[in-house]
């Protein structure tokens, strides 16, 4: 979980760099240096959220994945009750 707040707390400050460049700023001039940590949160709790994100998202496909199994068994077991149930009744 850390690594992706981490990450995106890098993008934040690469994001804030990149803008002071394309403006011409100085990238650490005093009168800037606010805006780092701030780039830097929003970019911790983009990945804070997107974390959350992903773990929903990979409940989600847990609880499919076991439905799909379960049914697949379920059919499987209806298809071997079937496969012994025909000669029986072939048989009557």
């Amino acid at each position: 979980m850390v690594h992706r707040m981490v990450f995106w707390a890098g993008f934040g400050l690469a994001t804030r760099a990149w803008q002071l460049g394309i403006e011409r700023r100085p990238i650490l001039g005093k009168p800037t240096l606010w805006g780092y940590p701030v780039f830097a949160a929003i970019g911790a709790s983009f990945g804070y959220w997107v974390q959350g994100v992903d773990e929903r998202q990979q409940s989600m496909l847990q609880e499919r994945k076991q439905a799909i199994l379960d049914k697949r068994a379920r059919r499987a077991a209806r298809k071997q009750e079937q496969a012994h149930g025909e000669p029986e009744a072939a048989a009557h």
